[in-house]
């Protein structure tokens, strides 16, 4: 084992004196091509070009001598750190640490960046990567090749934002480009870079914030989830009342990285909580004035959400691919349109047996395991004599997807 690993950040600026002396002691180094260029990386020294860092972490537990990992920005930051100082290496590192290019990247822009999100984007994360741009209003995205700004742009396909690009941070090449997103996908892009995605409708964050990645300084109001009519301004409908949004909420457990579908989104109550998960979340009705009434909605409560109005099944065609989805209306064509789409969770509800149990074979005969549940809630006046006030009772049915197990047909 190598008998010490010094981890050096590196973001353009002059090395430290730390990072000199580390190098000038190093029989190993491992780093990107630029980083193995330098002139500090002595000329006897191994070099490994840094590619997969599980396979040089392999090849500096076995080195004996001392070995130097270089990265760029902040090591730390969803860098190597994490990968050298898994159990399976066993090693022990020394950091130096650097700027990390997330926060290169705002200080380019002249931004603050308390109140942003910041994730990684590979292909096999891009879509989540993605989703969270659709949900926040500032998003840093470390991207890959692959998984860039590009892509970012055509998946975003009808949300418009502000895209500030900043490629090669602190190199001679670096370049700074500020452009919509829908622009972005018409140009070629250098690696490595980081995209700021900046916009949507929630109000700018005042005063200072207390934890990373929240708007402002202040907990978003009112607290809870599965709120009364009264906060919406109107009388729910019955596929609308709080015990039944709270359940289909509870079911789905929309999350941050996913995109949610609400299929007849009615007042928008459901989508809007959905965010506030801070879940993606596209509502889709074929009314006018209830597309107005969510928008209204998610304005007031400064979350970002995606109208789209249209009747389903048909509508559901050109929409990116759901994570889960929350089914107002449209009985089972709208139930199998979403089975054939295989989010991993459908939360749906029926006024009957019948109808109920039509769905849950749409449901089953699609690969989801199906509960159904009698729900019946009711509103009594606290006041007075308790009398009922409400009464909704309907069959709440969820589907959870099961991988499906193909046969070999020789057996």
């Amino acid at each position: 084992m190598a008998d010490r690993v010094t981890v050096i950040g590196w973001d353009g600026s002059p090395l430290t004196a730390a990072a000199t002396s580390a190098l000038a002691a190093a029989t190993l180094v491992a780093g990107a091509p630029h980083h193995l260029d330098l002139p500090e990386v002595p000329a006897g020294a191994e070099r490994i070009r840094l590619g997969s860092v599980d396979l040089a972490a392999r090849r500096i537990a076995g080195h004996r001598g001392t070995a130097v990992v270089m990265a760029d920005g902040d090591p730390g930051f969803f860098g190597v750190v994490r990968t050298l100082r898994a159990p399976e290496h066993g090693l022990e590192v020394e950091v130096v640490p650097a700027v990390s290019s997330v926060a290169t990247a705002f200080a380019r822009a002249g931004m603050p960046w308390d109140d942003a999100q910041v994730v990684v984007a590979h292909r096999r994360t891009l879509r989540r990567a993605v989703n969270v741009v659709r949900a926040h209003t500032k998003v840093a995205v470390l991207t890959s090749p692959g998984a860039g700004p590009a892509e970012l742009a055509l998946l975003l396909d009808g949300i418009h934002r502000t895209f500030v690009i900043c490629e090669e941070l602190g190199t001679d090449r670096e370049r700074i480009t500020v452009l919509t997103s829908e622009k972005a996908a018409d140009h070629a892009w250098r690696d490595p870079n980081v995209v700021i995605a900046v916009g949507g409708t929630a109000p700018p964050a005042e005063g200072g914030g207390w934890l990373l990645g929240q708007d402002g300084s202040q907990p978003r109001e009112p607290r809870g989830w599965a709120l009364n009519s009264e906060e919406y301004g109107e009388d729910l409908a019955d596929g609308e009342t709080p015990g039944l949004r709270a359940a289909q909420l509870a079911r789905l457990g929309p999350r941050t990285g996913d995109l949610v579908w609400d299929i007849g989104s009615g007042c928008g109550a459901f989508a809007v909580e959905a965010t506030r998960f801070g879940a993606a979340v596209i509502a889709v009705d074929e009314s006018a004035d209830a597309c107005v009434r969510a928008t209204a909605a998610a304005r007031r409560f400064g979350v970002q959400l995606q109208m789209v109005r249209g009747t389903a099944p048909h509508v559901l065609e050109d929409l990116p691919e759901p994570d889960v989805v929350r089914i107002g209306g449209g009985g089972v064509p709208v139930v199998q349109a979403c089975v054939d789409r295989r989010p991993e969770r459908i939360v749906t509800h029926a006024q009957t047996r019948d109808a109920a149990e039509e769905i849950g074979r749409t449901l089953e005969e699609g690969g989801y395991a199906v509960e159904c549940t009698l729900f019946q809630t009711v509103d009594l006046h606290a006041a007075g004599q308790w009398e009922e006030r409400r009464r909704s009772v309907v069959f709440l049915l969820t589907g959870r997807r099961q991988e499906r197990v193909t046969r070999d047909p020789r057996v």
